[in-house]
This record gives structure tokens, sequence and C-alpha cells, in this order.
């Protein structure tokens, strides 16, 4: 009997742990921008605007000079803030496009609002979207999105809820954030037996089933077109997770996947600003509509 009072214990203990793990994991560390576009020799405007829960989002515009340009929003990673869309903003701004970045909820410069999460940013993003509308006195706008890492996932998400987003890049984005592997790092088995209810807590948290957000099972309803990149030394999120979305979103989709590449490096890849630009200009040339009067 002791023995079994012993082994339950132990039990018990351990799924307490990993519960435990988990939660503290999910606390996104928060820093605030250290440059901004002003060091690239970009004019922008610093920005405020609203997001859900009567939250304040703090972001940059940075305007390319050009009547009627298209517009792409740009989205940072889980614990980053805007400063990291910065190599981005250097190789498409020169292609003629309007840009927006912005700190998500709990990041950066932006209000703290108990904690962050995959859908949060996703409604952050439909926020910028709606600010974009307002700014430029668009009925609708239509708008790209490039996301990274999470706030790729977070902009497929986004997309399938707001038809108002024509492109989305994603770089490095996940398919599923139940998938251990992807949230978790390599020893993630370590944790497995504790991760059904572990998730439960989790999804009790963000008040939603983690398979309803899943990206990749709402890819397809997208009116959106994508461009999936991933790196194939990608240790964080695997490489199986691009294949995954792209085959969710069949047609609408292309991957493009980088060798000797990881998470975080992308970004250097030589063409990259070549084909970012592609993209963006293929899937958003005339669809932003003319001004309101």
């Amino acid at each position: 009997m002791k023995v079994i009072l012993l082994v339950v214990g132990l039990a018990l203990l351990y799924q307490a742990l990993v519960v435990l793990v988990i939660m503290v994991g999910w606390r996104n560390p928060r820093a605030r921008h250290l440059r901004d576009p002003g060091s690239l020799g970009l004019a922008f405007e610093e920005i405020r605007f609203p997001t859900a829960g009567s939250k304040t989002l703090y972001g940059w515009w940075v305007p390319s000079g050009a009547a009627g340009a298209p517009v792409l929003i740009l989205v940072h990673g889980w614990g980053r803030n805007v400063q990291r869309t910065l190599p981005y903003m250097e190789m498409l701004h020169p292609a003629g496009f309007d840009l927006l970045a912005f700190d998500a909820r709990h990041h950066g410069s932006s209000d703290g609002d108990d904690y962050g999460s995959m859908p949060k940013f996703s409604e952050d993003i439909r926020a910028a979207v709606d600010h974009v509308a307002r700014a430029r006195n668009l009925t609708p706008s239509i708008v790209g999105v490039l996301g990274l890492s999470v706030g790729g996932s977070a902009a497929i998400h986004a997309s399938a809820h707001d038809s108002r987003i024509a492109a989305v890049a994603t770089v490095g984005a996940f398919a599923n954030p139940r998938d251990p592997r992807a949230t978790l790092g390599r020893f993630w088995w370590i944790l497995a037996p504790g991760l059904p209810l572990a998730f439960r807590c989790v999804e009790w948290r963000v008040g939603l089933r983690l398979r309803a957000i899943a990206p990749e099972n709402v890819i397809s309803r997208a009116r959106a077109r994508f461009l999936l990149i991933h790196g194939t030394a990608d240790t964080v999120i695997p490489l199986a997770h691009a294949r995954r979305l792209a085959a969710a979103a069949g047609p609408a989709a292309r991957l493009w996947v980088i060798p000797g590449r990881g998470h975080s490096d992308l970004h250097a890849e030589p063409a990259m600003a070549s084909v970012l630009a592609k993209f963006f200009q293929e899937n958003l040339a005339g669809k932003v509509p003319a001004r309101v009067s």
C-alpha cells in the first residue's frame, strides 16, 4: 500500500511540476526596443492605436513616400519586440511599401494584458489593419502581413478572420501550438506524460481550444495567398510544421525551404529581399482601393 501511495504521490508531484513549467514558461520576457527605423536612415512616426481589451499598442509607421502604396504589417515573435522587424524594414521599404510594425500586447512598449498568447497576437494584427484603414481613410483597406515565428502563426489565424488581409508571408511559423516540439524545444519528451493536462490548463487560461486556433486548421478559410518560409536547420520550430501548413493551404501557399538556415537568421538569406518584395507586389498590386472622400 505504501508503495502504491508513493507512486501516486510521485505521479501527482510530476504532473504538478509539468503544469508549473508550462505556466511559468508561458510568461514571455518583456524588453523595450533599443533601435528604431531612424538607425536605418528611415523617416518614421511613433504611433499608438487601440486593440482588444481596451488596450493600446505601440508601433512605427514608415511611409514609402508614394501615394497609395501597398501596406505591409510587420509582426515580431515571442518575447521579442518591434526592433526585430528592422532587418525586414530595410529590405522592404526600398520596394515601395508603406510599413507598420508594432509591439504585440505584453511585449515591448505596448500595454500589458495579464499574459501574451497567439490569439492575442492575432487580435493585435487585426487591430493594426483597422488602424491602417482609419489612418489612410480607406474602406476597406487591403494589406499584407509579414510575421516572424508566433507572429507568422498569428498572421495566418488573423487572415482566416479578416478578409482584408490579402497576402501573408511567414518566417518560421508553427502549424499547431499543441505540438510540444514547437513550444518546448528538444527536451519536450521529458514533460510528455504530463502535457495533456498541462495543455488543458493553457486552454482554460486562453479560453479557447488549441485545435480551434491551430494555424493548420484555419489556413484554408483565408482568402489570402501565403509564402511559408522555413530553414532546414530550425531547431525551434521543426520544418515539418511548414510542410503541414503548406499541405493545409493547398494551392494558396508557396513553401520556400532554405537550406542551412535556422529560426532567427532567415533575414540574412541573400534572396530574401527580392523574394518577399515580389510576393507582396504580385499579391497586393491593384488591390489598394481609392481614397474615400
